[in-house]
């Protein structure tokens, strides 16, 4: 069993950088979950720096404690996880990055190991899905983010940070039948990049309709569209209000408080979900590390929810074993 060193005996500031303090081993052997770094950046359209994403993460995350006391969960009691470092990417080149994102989480997919995975831009998404969906077939995908990241294409080049998921529609990768978009948000060129994003089969719920009919509601809604399918949750920062996260690359107003985006992670639970990937956290631009904050709490209730389904799979299998 693999957990955190405990910091009211080792100091936080000792020791490496690893998110949660986990033990820093790359393996698939007795873990149910395992935190990743792909820190890629080529894809961005305007401020780089994202490939910083994943250590200002971790860098941060040494506050976070075992227990979450709104899920009524210590993470550890249930389950067991690493940090199983950094992705090898290589600046310049999307596609070897995609095969290399693809190698490296097939091992853990095909274990049913849950990899939290910290970008890096939102174009490592697509090499994501290409892997899970090698696993799990299409699946359902819940994204959290100002933009659908649906353009057909930046400066003519079709693999960019805001095309991850068009292309994986065209690739068979994602089930859009059962998939859903929050918090879309923020000037467009027509009315028709919205549009376009419904026409390819999601469902979107705009910030404007979010705030309209509430997070509980919004929950709801994902809970109904997603089923029991096997589902990718994608968390780009920029979901939240730059008041919350000012460090990302595309920030937009009127986004989601930070106290809206905890609880839509934690309204996640029940879902049959198969990894997570939290993107665009730009270090650069993170005055006061707020961005970090509320990054690593989000990733926090992430792993939480790894726990509490693990707990509802523990308490399943006790029930059948007093049958018996």
């Amino acid at each position: 069993m693999y957990q955190p060193k405990d910091s009211s005996l080792s100091p936080r500031f000792c020791g490496v950088r690893t998110f949660m303090r986990l033990e820093p081993i790359k393996t698939t052997d007795d873990v149910d979950f395992v935190v990743v770094g792909i820190p890629f950046d080529t894809a961005a359209s305007y401020r780089t720096g994202q490939r910083g994403g994943p250590q200002h993460i971790r860098n941060f995350s040494v506050l976070l404690r075992p227990y979450n006391p709104d899920q009524d969960i210590n993470i550890f009691d249930y389950c067991s996880g690493v940090d199983y470092g950094d992705i090898d990417v290589i600046p310049g080149n999307i596609h070897r990055t995609y095969d290399n994102i693809q190698n490296e989480l097939r091992p853990i997919l095909q274990k049913e190991i849950t990899p939290i995975i910290f970008g890096g831009d939102h174009s490592i998404t697509l090499g994501n899905l290409r892997a899970a969906a090698e696993k799990y077939g299409p699946v359902a995908l819940v994204l959290f983010d100002a933009h659908s990241d649906t353009w057909d294409n930046y400066y003519g080049e079709k693999y960019m940070h805001g095309t991850p998921f068009r292309r994986a529609v065209e690739e068979g990768l994602i089930d859009v039948e059962h998939s859903i978009m929050i918090g879309m948000r923020g000037s467009l060129y027509g009315p028709d990049d919205m549009n376009e994003t419904r026409k390819l089969g999601f469902e979107v719920i705009t910030m404007q309709e979010f705030r309209k009919i509430g997070y509980e509601q919004v929950m709801k809604r994902v809970h109904e569209r997603v089923g029991s399918h096997p589902t990718f949750v994608s968390f780009d920062i920029d979901f939240v209000d730059p008041a919350f996260a000012p460090g990302t690359g595309t920030p937009e107003v009127c986004g989601a408080t930070n106290v809206e985006a905890i609880e839509c992670v934690r309204r996640l639970n029940g879902l049959n979900f198969i990894a997570f990937d939290l993107v665009e956290v730009l270090p650069p631009y993170d005055s006061s590390e707020i961005t970090a904050v509320m990054a690593s709490a989000v990733a926090h209730e992430m792993i939480s929810l790894v726990a509490l389904k693990k707990r509802r799979e523990q308490r399943v299998g006790n029930a059948s074993t007093t049958v018996t």
